[in-house]
C-alpha cells in the first residue's frame, strides 16, 4: 500500500517543523545570546523555564502537549511530502489481530532522523493496533535536555532503554527505533554529505528481545534523507566515546 502526501513548505508547516526539529539550534542560540547580550531578567526567565521543564513530567501539560505534538507531526508530514510504501499490509493486520508487537527497525539515522515520525499514531499510516499505539524510541540523552524532552514526548517518543523496550513488547505495543543510533551520526564524513552510513553489525540485541517476546521485526528504509541538511561534525576520540 502506498500513501503519498503533497509537499507543502508554507509558513505554518515550516514553523511547525522548526519547533519540532529545531530546538538544538534554538537552545544554542538562546544560550549564546544570553551570554553576550542578555539581561539578568532574561537570564532568570530562561533558567526558570528550563527548571520547570525538568521538574514537571515530560508529557506536561498532557492535553495541550498532545495537541501540540499532533500539530507538529501533521505539518511535518506536509513539509517533507511524506511518502510511505507498505509491502505487506495484510501481515501487519494479522499481527494486530493477535495483539502482538512489531519492531520497526528504521535506517538510516543520518544527521536528523526525521523520517521516524511517519510511524506516529497521529498519521495512522499503519493498519490496526500496530498503527494506533506505536511510538518512537530515541536516544535517552535527548530526554535530559529541557524543552527537548517535552517536545519529543508530545510527539509520542520515549527513551530507547532496555526497560522501555521490553515493557512495550510484553504488552503488545509496537515501536520504531534506529538500530545504528547516534553512532551513525558521528561516522558521517563532512566531505561526503550524500553518503549513507549504516552501523548494524554489532546491533543485534533487539533481535534477541523480539525472539524472547514473540514480536515481529519489520525492516524500514528511509529514502531521500541523506544530504537533506548541510553540516559540519567535529571528529576525535571524545566524540567517538560520546556516540
Amino acid at each position: 500500500k502506498e500513501h503519498d502526501t503533497p509537499q507543502d513548505c508554507g509558513f505554518v508547516s515550516t514553523l511547525a517543523v522548526t519547533l519540532f526539529l529545531g530546538w538544538n539550534g534554538i537552545l544554542i542560540f538562546i544560550v549564546v545570546y544570553l551570554a553576550l547580550l542578555g539581561s539578568v531578567r532574561e537570564y532568570m526567565i530562561f533558567i526558570g523555564i528550563c527548571t520547570l521543564s525538568l521538574v514537571f513530567p515530560p508529557h506536561y501539560p498532557p492535553c495541550l502537549g498532545s495537541r501540540i505534538g499532533s500539530w507538529m507531526v501533521i505539518n511535518a508530514e506536509k513539509y517533507f511530502g511524506l511518502k510511505t510504501v507498505i509491502e505487506d499490509e495484510q501481515q501487519l493486520i494479522d499481527i494486530s489481530k493477535q495483539n502482538k508487537a512489531v519492531i520497526f527497525a528504521f535506517e538510516p539515522h543520518d544527521l536528523i532522523p526525521y523520517g521516524v515520525f511517519a510511524f506516529s499514531p497521529t498519521l495512522r499510516r499503519l493498519p490496526g493496533r500496530v498503527g494506533e499505539d506505536g511510538c518512537c524510541l530515541m536516544s535517552s540523552a535527548v530526554f535530559r535536555f529541557p524543552i527537548l524532552r517535552n517536545v519529543y514526548t508530545w510527539a509520542n517518543s520515549l527513551p530507547v532503554d532496555k526497560k522501555t523496550f521490553l515493557n512495550r513488547l510484553k504488552n503488545g505495543k509496537s515501536l520504531t527505533f534506529i538500530p545504528g543510533g547516534v553512532q551513525e551520526l558521528f561516522m558521517l564524513e563532512n566531505a561526503k554529505p550524500h553518503n549513507l552510513v549504516l552501523f548494524l553489525r554489532s546491533r543485534k540485541g533487539f533481535i534477541k528481545l523480539a525472539l524472547s517476546t514473540g514480536s515481529s521485526v519489520a525492516p524500514v528504509f528511509g529514502f531521500g534523507m541523506n544530504g537533506s541538511y548541510g553540516y559540519w561534525l567535529p571528529k576525535g576520540r571524545l566524540m567517538e566515546m560520546y556516540s
